[in-house]
């Protein structure tokens, strides 16, 4: 099969984008297209729209399902069947490891990482009466909030951004959890009602952060992308996704880790905490920017030494 490069003639190339349809995947996808094409406006960049299994398995968790890998599915095969040349994801949704041929070329500088919690009837987490409705699908935010408010009812709440938003306003649930950078993206930034602090609410790996994924060794593609990467939050994802890969590469886990760069000095959190939320483990440690691998073996390490094995054992063992 032809690869996805087309020539109309012997200077003109076209590069096909994957990815999904929903409103923030699109616009992440079009911020890759106009960034390729400013840098190399004498190419022609397509999007290749596709439907995952993520966004046509609504009316279960995603823990029940396959996990958040099943949002990228569908565009790893366009890549392997040389349908596109390379897939727009948000670095939360990509699992630890990739299959054979595929690997993340590019990460863009990171948007803000944070949580926002969503309440137009109560106002902040601080208000919040005792035993109130929050929607969300992650385990990680549903953990993290059990165990500051074990009193909150969580129900699953499933949907794109702007769906979320819909059942919000339609009193399904009292509240919901989004990332900032989504609503940033999105225009949707004033219907936060506050950032929840990190002290608490810890991000998913990779939050905040687009990731380009494409063929090894396609050095047509990576040679007009590699202008996007931000070496700073290469640096700290590589840190926070050897964490995720030790701690068995699932994105099913109630996994939070949140890297920073100060100097050349690197700064990782990692917690993880049981679904019920009575348990949640914190780790944090620092290293050069050069020990990114290390650091994040490192927090692996502490973490599951001091309790996170036995959560990981839980968690497999409740089938979550």
């Amino acid at each position: 099969m032809p690869n996805a490069f087309s020539t109309s003639d012997s200077r003109t190339f076209t590069l096909k984008i994957a990815t999904r349809g929903s409103p923030l995947a699109l616009w992440q996808a079009e911020w890759v297209q106009k960034r390729i094409l400013e840098q190399h406006p004498e190419i022609t960049v397509e999007l290749l729209i596709l439907k995952t299994s993520g966004d046509r398995i609504q009316d279960r968790p995603l823990s029940e399902v396959g996990g958040k890998g099943l949002f990228i599915k569908e565009l790893e095969g366009a890549l392997l069947d040389n349908h596109a040349d390379l897939a727009v994801h948000s670095m939360k949704d990509v699992p630890g490891f990739f299959p054979e041929g595929l690997e993340i070329s590019v990460i863009a500088e990171r948007e803000d990482p944070g949580d926002a919690w969503l309440s137009p009837k109560y106002g902040s987490i601080g208000n919040f009466p005792q035993g109130a409705v929050v929607g969300t699908s992650s385990l990680r935010r549903a953990s993290q909030l059990k165990h500051h408010r074990p009193d909150l009812q969580i129900r699953s709440f499933r949907g794109n951004v702007q769906t979320r938003i819909r059942k919000l306003d339609q009193g399904e649930v009292d509240a919901t959890v989004l990332a900032v950078a989504g609503l940033k993206r999105l225009d949707l930034e004033d219907r936060i009602t506050e950032v929840l602090p990190m002290e608490w609410m810890l991000p998913a790996i990779g939050q905040g952060a687009i990731g380009i994924e494409t063929r090894i060794g396609d050095q047509e593609t990576q040679s007009r992308i590699l202008h996007l990467n931000h070496q700073a939050t290469w640096d700290c994802l590589l840190a926070e996704r050897t964490l995720l890969i030790q701690m068995e590469g699932n994105c099913q886990i109630p996994l939070a880790g949140y890297c920073v760069l100060n100097g050349d000095e690197l700064f990782l959190r990692g917690a993880i905490g049981d679904p019920e939320g009575k348990s949640l483990l914190r780790y944090e440690s620092h290293a050069p920017r050069q020990n990114a691998f290390k650091l994040g073996q490192e927090v692996a390490g502490r973490l599951l030494k001091n309790g996170g094995e036995e959560i990981l054992q839980r968690v497999m063992l409740s089938g979550i």
